[in-house]
């Protein structure tokens, strides 16, 4: 059985075996194994929220045998009040969160897809009550003057020795900036957008701006070179202020002197 199929199996098997504790509502499947399974994958995985009777939400995060009756542990832990990462021992990895009917609508989710339900469930309390979109700067020039910021800074900070938090201002925040505003940059190509997260499938929707990425993040110790590159991006689509581009050259050629 190959890896895609495995994992819709899977998690029928976890349906069912809700279902048989006589205390689950529902399952309800999320991204690739919700309502966006057209990008289904062998490196996908479970991710998923089980909907309790009211009180039972503890019985679901005490005891997990709900999840060890159908195949072997090898992994898991706690990595929120409400849910876990969970790793069988045949690769089969899930994230999951436990609600109880009166806190699904105060949950913050994309739209899933419901897997199974109690016959008494209403489904209609599983549609998100607002659609969101990850954060984006408000206009271009806030976002270009605050990514060259972040390569000055961290240039600074790089070359006083604190080569970490250089590296994270120049390849991490002014990039991520960057990433955030890749609409104004260029047009959008249709994919399964993340509602939480810019970079998801990044090289699917921008695929002509990724390939300056490997340019623009080259590692902890060419933080330098990476910073010339992210300057060198911003300037293809962007009048820099003179002044603030020779402060962030002159101290890229410093450093590299050294």
């Amino acid at each position: 059985m190959d890896k895609k199929a495995l994992l819709m199996e899977r998690l029928s098997a976890i349906g069912k075996s809700l279902e048989a504790t006589g205390d689950a509502m529902a399952l309800l499947g999320l991204g690739s194994i919700g309502v966006e399974t057209a990008r289904l994958d062998k490196y996908s995985d479970l991710d998923f929220f089980v909907i309790t009777k009211p009180g039972k939400k503890r019985r679901f995060i005490d005891n997990l045998d709900w999840l060890t009756n159908i195949s072997d542990a090898g992994y898991y832990y706690l990595n929120t009040p409400d849910g876990y990462k969970f790793l069988y021992k045949d690769g089969i990895y899930c994230e999951f969160a436990v609600f109880e009917e009166s806190e699904i609508a105060k949950a913050t989710y994309s739209e899933g897809k419901i897997v199974w339900k109690d016959s008494d469930f209403d489904e209609n309390i599983c549609t998100p009550t607002a659609k969101r979109a990850p954060w984006k700067p408000e206009n271009l020039d806030w976002a270009i003057n605050e990514s060259l910021t972040c390569i000055y800074v961290g240039l600074c900070r790089y070359a006083r020795g604190e080569k970490l938090s250089g590296t994270r201002f120049v390849q991490s925040f002014a990039v991520d900036i960057l990433i955030a505003s890749s609409s104004y940059f260029a047009e959008e190509v249709k994919d399964f957008k993340d509602e939480f997260q810019h970079e998801r499938r990044y090289e699917n929707r921008y695929p002509e701006l990724s390939l300056s990425l490997p340019k623009m993040i080259q590692g902890y110790d060419k933080t330098v070179e990476s910073a010339v590159e992210i300057l060198k991006f911003i300037e293809s689509r962007y009048k820099v202020n003179e002044y603030i581009k020779k402060a962030i050259l002159d101290l890229a050629a410093e450093i590299l002197s050294k």
